[in-house]
């Protein structure tokens, strides 16, 4: 018997797919939603056969009410991770506002339109989680993120939102907030320079595996571990978060 049905948005590549992996493995039926057909198709290989597969743009309000009616019909929907996202590296000179306004209307209202249509079904289920995927970048001021980092703490802050307005409805709401993973995204935005940079300021001293944002989704999801959990920003970031001055030279 599975625990119900985990919604993961992005799901088909970097920490949405390994999300939906570790989902699956800990019970969870898991449902996929992502816009690139192809990155999907090959999803269906690494993950269940009775997993579900959409695409979808997060963007359109909807679609993404109908891929949620869907998912809530095929099994009782527990939790709703927003995975989906774009990123830039831009100066803030050379930041156009068209860019601005597309990273915004993906990062934060893609996240917001799919944790109210969530929020609908499992309130009358008797309640659930919602995880959303935010950043470092929306915690601290980083070079180039004017777009990205802006849009990250509006997630951080909706999600805030999300978890006083809903509590009483059963839904638990808390933020990821990964430092550098190694992801296909990361690997189009990251120039070696920015890389070196990354390493130079995470103590860890590395990237992180997809794999390791799981298991922090998989407690935030699960009422039995984080059931008082609701509101928080987890960074999982090798340390960058909370560093001060590190060691020279190591």
């Amino acid at each position: 018997m599975t625990r119900g049905v985990v919604a993961v948005t992005g799901g088909a590549s970097g920490i949405g797919l390994a999300i939906a992996r570790a989902a699956a493995g800990a019970g969870y039926r898991v449902a996929v939603a992502d816009r690139d057909r192809v990155a999907l198709e090959a999803a269906r290989e690494a993950l269940p056969k009775e997993a579900l597969f959409s695409q979808l743009d997060v963007t359109d309000e909807a679609r993404v009410e109908g891929w949620i009616a869907e998912v809530s019909d095929a099994a009782t929907l527990v939790g709703l991770v927003t995975a989906a996202g774009i990123a830039a590296d831009v100066h803030v000179l050379e930041t156009s506002a068209d860019q601005f306004r597309r990273i915004l209307d993906v990062n934060v209202t893609g996240t917001f339109l799919c944790a109210k249509a969530a929020a609908r079904r499992m309130r009358e289920t008797g309640g659930g989680s919602i995880v959303t995927i935010a950043s470092v970048s929306g915690v601290r001021g980083s070079k180039g993120r004017a777009a990205y980092g802006s849009s990250k703490a509006a997630v951080i802050n909706l999600t805030q939102v999300l978890a006083v307005d809903l509590a009483a409805d059963g839904i638990r709401a808390n933020a990821v907030c990964p430092g550098p993973v190694e992801t296909p995204l990361v690997a189009r935005v990251h120039t070696p320079e920015t890389r070196a940079h990354w390493l130079a300021h995470v103590p860890q001293r590395r990237y992180a595996r997809p794999e390791e944002m799981a298991g922090a989704v998989l407690f935030l999801l699960d009422p039995a571990q984080s059931g008082f959990v609701t509101g928080a920003a987890l960074p999982v970031d090798g340390g960058f978060a909370g560093a001060g001055l590190t060691a020279i030279g190591r």
